[in-house]
């Protein structure tokens, strides 16, 4: 959504006073950042001129933004680039959302999210492959690719190393991605790439258990740190289990 000149909303908090945050500067120009109130719901917000491009400095404040408001309050994250022509609009769209956001903030109270990818060692995968002989001289074969049978045994080799790389990945997902799973208020399992990356993970959880979680995240890496590496990331904001969509019509 954007105008020429508008609101730019970041979050939202639960808050009855009116609070700021410092500035936020978008296409240029710095402006403050505080609260617009609908009872218990606060809106952060600031006021923008021209279109909200998400170039790398405009992407930066925003996150900027919300990771400072993290400090103090748990929050119900929006994604960027919501601008409204006016505070009227702000408050519209947060009363016809009231619901929703109260049910958010009661599951996302005092919660963080994290993120784990699991990449795959290639000594790794060369490893498990040679537990099967049919993939392994396939590997090692020279295959004369304009013989017409070569055609049909790519595709057979095809569908058998797709099943060789399933195998595999469900074995990070029992051995990894369920464990901490566990310990945590809620799981979602991102896109992976095939053969790249065999895990990618968001996980919601207290943060009086983040010690615990990190903890967790590190005796399972000290089992497989010579199968895969670990990317592990936070703490961020609750993308992953929102979704909320700040529409009203008239803004685009």
């Amino acid at each position: 959504m954007s105008t020429e000149k508008g609101i730019y909303v970041f979050c939202a908090i639960t808050e009855k006073e009116k609070k700021s945050f410092g500035q936020a500067e978008f296409n240029g120009r710095k402006s403050g950042v505080y609260t617009i109130h609908l009872d218990t719901i606060a809106m952060v917000v600031c006021k923008v001129e021209g279109e909200v491009l998400p170039g790398r400095q405009n992407l930066l404040t925003h996150q900027n933004v919300i990771s400072e408001v993290m400090k103090q309050y748990s929050l119900i994250p929006m994604s960027f680039g919501n601008v409204f022509h006016s505070e009227k609009d702000v408050l519209l769209i947060t009363k016809h959302l009231k619901k929703d956001f109260t049910e958010l903030f009661s599951h996302l109270g005092n919660k963080i999210e994290v993120g784990l990818k699991v990449i795959p060692k290639k000594e790794w995968i060369d490893d498990e492959m040679k537990k099967d002989p049919v993939l392994l001289e396939w590997k090692n074969t020279s295959q004369d690719l304009e013989a017409p049978s070569a055609f049909y045994d790519r595709i057979q080799m095809g569908e058998r190393a797709k099943l060789f790389i399933l195998q595999l990945q469900e074995q990070v997902e029992k051995e990894i991605y369920l464990p901490l799973l566990r310990l945590t208020a809620a799981g979602k399992q991102n896109d992976t790439i095939p053969g790249k990356v065999f895990l990618n993970a968001a996980f919601l959880i207290d943060r009086n258990s983040e010690a615990e979680f990190d903890e967790r995240v590190n005796e399972i890496y000290e089992v497989w740190k010579d199968k895969v590496d670990f990317k592990y990331t936070g703490p961020w904001p609750a993308y992953n289990f929102v979704n909320i969509r700040l529409r009203i019509e008239g803004s685009s």
